[in-house]
């Protein structure tokens, strides 16, 4: 039996489409500036968004990482959620590679709204604290159950960074999944940040790949920071023709993603070994077993019987829909929660 595999959206392959758009596509050297189609993809996706420009990365840790170095010096401070990914999953990467340190904060499932953010910065006159820097936000949260942001909320925040002339930067990893749950028009979020990093390979389906939006002379910074990461690439357009391809093609779909989400959350609220399941807004689903059951040992359960996912925490699981997750490993899926697990 073939293995479900719903660890994350980041496990899918390629479509039969993508792959004979990749073949196709026409390269350079992109550290040259010299390939066509990545040069296509970086403004597709900057225009998709209402922004100037884009720079092509490996990963969506980069472009946030790279983001990070932009907007921070030696001794600043990035204000950002306890949940957010920039702070638990890329590394240590904003003390590595930026110098800062983070002042966490406490949200709601991981969005931060600017009540509580404007009673963090810090008095730029005061010598003992860290300069505040950057407000960084992440939209879906991913540790918030792909929760998202109103767009009132992103607006009141964006307001109060302008206000104290704070860059404000987005981690938006699945901002795709929140824009097709919200219906936002994706070129409202050009106007209230500084700097967006979009992920092609979660939702959309790419093998590989993000994108670092932001003004025409934040991008051309950026290319110094991605050269000494590492993140300077060849003839890449290869992997920008699937990113082309996906925007034009695996956006709308994933409403399916999310339909299927809220069915494995409902079906998990019934189960005994459940103890809560949070709220399912998009394609992630986050639960908590009852009676201190192990996440570790109830995914090895799940994995007897041919699903995969992940301990999300010592009495948590995570399960992501994506595009490789049809309506038939749903209803096996199912079948595995109801009985046999």
């Amino acid at each position: 039996m073939a293995l479900i595999d719903l660890r994350s959206d980041t496990v899918t392959k390629p479509t039969l489409a993508m792959k004979e758009a990749m073949m196709e596509a026409q390269v350079g050297d992109d550290v040259f500036q010299e390939d066509s189609t990545v040069i296509a993809l970086e403004q597709k996706t900057a225009d998709y968004f209402g922004m100037e420009a884009g720079i092509f990365c490996p990963s969506g840790t980069m472009t946030n990482q790279i983001a990070i170095r932009l907007h921070t010096q030696p001794q600043s401070e990035v204000i950002c959620d306890e949940k957010s990914h920039i702070y638990l999953y890329e590394g240590g990467g904003i003390a590595y590679n930026s110098l800062s340190s983070v002042r966490l904060l406490q949200g709601d499932r991981g969005r931060l709204n600017a009540e509580m953010i404007a009673d963090q910065i810090n008095n730029p006159d005061d010598i003992h604290a860290a300069v505040t820097s950057l407000v960084s936000l992440e939209n879906t949260v991913n540790k918030g159950g792909g929760c998202f942001y109103d767009i009132k909320d992103i607006k009141a925040i964006s307001s109060l960074c302008k206000t104290h002339n704070l860059p404000l930067h987005l981690d938006g990893a699945r901002v795709f999944n929140a824009l097709v749950s919200s219906g936002d028009n994706p070129k409202d979020y050009g106007q209230y940040f500084d700097t967006i990093s979009i992920c092609l390979s979660k939702g959309l389906g790419c093998p590989v790949g993000s994108v670092l939006l932001g003004s025409e002379s934040t991008i051309k910074k950026a290319r110094r920071i991605r050269k000494v990461l590492g993140g300077g690439m060849r003839q890449v357009g290869f992997l920008a023709a699937a990113g082309i391809y996906a925007l034009d093609h695996h956006i709308n779909r994933l409403v399916e993603d999310h339909i299927r989400a809220r069915l494995l959350g409902e079906a998990l609220q019934s189960q005994s070994f459940v103890e809560y399941v949070l709220p399912v807004d998009t394609n992630i689903v986050i639960f908590r077993l009852s009676d201190k059951q192990l996440a570790t040992d109830f995914v090895a359960k799940l994995q007897k019987h041919g699903v995969l996912a992940v301990p999300f925490g010592k009495h948590d699981v995570r399960f992501v829909t994506h595009l490789d997750f049809n309506d038939a490993q749903l209803a096996q899926t199912l079948t595995v929660l109801k009985s046999a697990v």
